[in-house]
């Protein structure tokens, strides 16, 4: 029973070799994506933190943009002004205040797009030591975007951590390493991390590090910042870990002169970015009254749309004979858009 449990969670679970890039990319770490294409399941370590690109700006934008009920109220009213048997005002009247409020909207979140963009160059530049098995073996300057899961990196004192990585060793006494967690909780209490001791005992030199091929059998990427259950394989003996002994993407080294760790979940599979959940158009409070006034408007609209037409044969207009339901209806739409250009006029001032 423990034979097959243990062997479930091989197969089912996460698993991650030092020093071994070729690892995953064996065939039970491929899955397909688009046009059956094969992809490691191991994110690469650069995020994407912008929404849109040179080809999807535009339709995205005025996606996001008509979902505002006013906007596409006001595109409406100009589908109809454009009937010549109904409308009362210039289609232009309506265009340019449209097209203007658009525009002023698309040129705010593409300079909110482009400072997202800054972002994502300036943390894929960042320096970075990762290990070289190579002989000899030694510490490469390089970016985080050239991070993979399994590679062991170097940090020093006052460095961001740019990815999950388990603790192997550190220069304080007693396996501990200092860091600051506000980026994640916002809490600027120091916290303190702790590796394995058979780790901190033999990987400080560089020749240790490159022989080390640990395996790793851990739980799937989550969000759960304060958990964490794997094992760590070595040397013929296995390793239980927990949370303690990972230090998080996002948190800052203190008061630690030197640490070493071996990369678990990198990009998209870090717990910080698990959390950050999926992009959503955002709503404000201002957004969601002027949608409730439109509606509350529109409802006016629709009646007096309904019940002006009825009041015509009451009108005198008795005379118009075959052409009464053509007129009656003629004269709804016209009730309609002369309304909505009343409401044009009001609701830019709220």
């Amino acid at each position: 029973m423990v034979f097959i449990l243990l062997f479930c969670f091989s197969e089912c679970g996460w698993q991650v070799k030092a020093n071994d890039r070729a690892f995953y990319e064996e065939p039970q770490f491929m899955k397909t994506t688009y046009l059956c294409l094969k992809k490691s399941k191991y994110a690469g370590n650069a995020i994407k933190t912008y929404k849109y690109n040179p080809i999807t700006f535009l339709p995205l934008n005025l996606f996001e943009q008509f979902k505002r009920v006013a906007n596409f109220y006001f595109l409406v009213l100009l589908i109809l002004q454009c009937i010549p048997q109904i409308t009362t005002l210039s289609w232009y009247t309506t265009l340019i205040p449209l097209l203007l409020v658009l525009g002023i909207t698309a040129i705010k979140d593409l300079v909110d797009d482009i400072v997202r963009i800054v972002l994502f160059i300036y943390l894929c530049i960042l320096p970075i030591f990762i290990f070289q098995g190579v002989s000899p073996p030694s510490f490469e300057n390089t970016k985080w975007k050239d991070i993979k899961v399994g590679d062991i990196i170097r940090l020093r004192k006052n460095a961001f951590i740019p990815a999950d990585i388990l603790l192997l060793s550190t220069s304080e006494p007693n396996s501990l390493c200092y860091v600051e967690t506000a980026e994640l909780d916002g809490e600027t209490n120091l916290k303190f991390k702790m590796s394995l001791e058979v780790t901190d005992r033999y990987l400080h030199q560089e020749s240790a590090l490159a022989a080390f091929d640990g395996l790793i059998e851990c739980e799937e990427p989550n969000n759960r910042l304060d958990k964490f259950t794997g094992t760590l394989k070595w040397k013929g003996k296995s390793y239980a870990l927990d949370a303690d002994k990972i230090l998080l993407r996002g948190c800052k080294i203190r008061n630690t002169d030197v640490c070493h760790g071996l990369v678990i979940f990198a990009g998209a599979d870090t717990k910080i970015m698990k959390n950050s959940g999926k992009t959503r158009f955002k709503r404000t409070k201002i957004d969601s009254l002027m949608n409730y006034m439109v509606y509350t408007v529109r409802s006016f609209v629709g009646e007096v749309t309904v019940v002006f037409p009825c009041c015509i044969p009451f009108a005198g207009l008795l005379y118009c004979g075959n052409h009464h339901l053509r007129l009656r209806l003629a004269a709804g739409w016209a009730f309609c858009l002369w309304l909505g250009g009343a409401q044009k006029l009001s609701i830019p001032v709220l």
